[in-house]
């Protein structure tokens, strides 16, 4: 855990063993989904974060936003408390500067999914990076998105997902519905950040599934940099979590994108 200014947040480091010799190269700090944790980027294949640092012999930072897996929690989270739908700005530009800071990183990888993606691409057009890594990032919403979260609120009230994800997280029900209230919101149907993914200046690598529910390759595709370089890649057999469905060709997507980044 690690306290910054108004919360404490859950926090797990990576070191590998290659990183102790040669020169240093920049570490790479992974980013969740909206129903992510530290935890949730665990599989019965392993951990995926520390797949990719072994293999781009970097060292890693993972951590679980406010209201997640071990993290502190939000009270009145459907309340007074409710995510506003600039809340992956404030992420971007308030709290992953002060968790950098916090821990004396600078110009990192940022490898973001989903929501996380989208938080890493908020802060390359912003602030210095080496490289940013997104998988099945949001950059506007879509009528599939809405769909998808839609059919989410009634497995997690009807089914089982309150149950299966009540192990990643302390308090679940906070975990589910700061993301699912905003994100079926109507102020949130605007939400749009193309115009400011124009300001990166960082190398992106833009990885999305053809099958993914919760976005088309559009997503990736108007990610548009006025002067930065993005590579993108379509994966087939993959759906929303590319790190799960092609674990390792993501790997070796993201390592060989790293390759020669500083």
């Amino acid at each position: 855990m690690i306290q910054l200014k108004h919360t404490r947040l859950e926090i797990e480091k990576i070191t590998p063993a290659a990183t102790a010799h040669g020169p240093a190269k920049a570490p790479i700090v992974f980013l969740h989904e909206g129903l992510g944790s530290v935890a949730l980027w665990r599989s019965k294949e392993g951990f995926w974060p520390e797949q990719v640092c072994h293999a781009s012999g970097r060292t890693g930072l993972v951590y679980s936003r406010q209201g997640y897996g071990q993290s502190d929690g939000v009270p009145d989270v459907r309340g007074v408390n409710r995510l506003q739908p600039d809340y992956m700005h404030d992420e971007a530009w308030q709290v992953l500067p002060e968790l950098l800071d916090a821990l004396h990183i600078e110009q990192p990888v940022l490898l973001g999914h989903s929501d996380g993606g989208t938080i890493a691409l908020l802060y390359a057009a912003r602030q210095a990076l080496s490289a940013c890594v997104v998988m099945a990032p949001h950059v506007m919403v879509e009528d599939v998105s809405i769909q998808a979260i839609e059919a989410a609120r009634v497995a997690y009230v009807s089914g089982d997902l309150r149950a299966r994800l009540s192990r990643f997280h302390q308090d679940v029900d906070t975990a589910f519905w700061q993301w699912n209230d905003v994100w079926l919101s109507q102020e949130f149907r605007s939400f749009d950040i193309r115009t400011l993914c124009h300001d990166i200046a960082c190398p992106v690598l833009a990885l999305q599934g053809v099958d993914d529910a919760y976005g088309t390759l559009r997503q990736i595709e108007e990610i548009a940099p006025a002067h930065g370089q993005v590579t993108r890649h379509a994966l087939s057999q993959c759906g929303h979590s590319p790190h799960k469905d092609q674990a390792e060709k993501c790997v070796s997507l993201v390592t060989d994108f790293l390759a020669d980044k500083p």
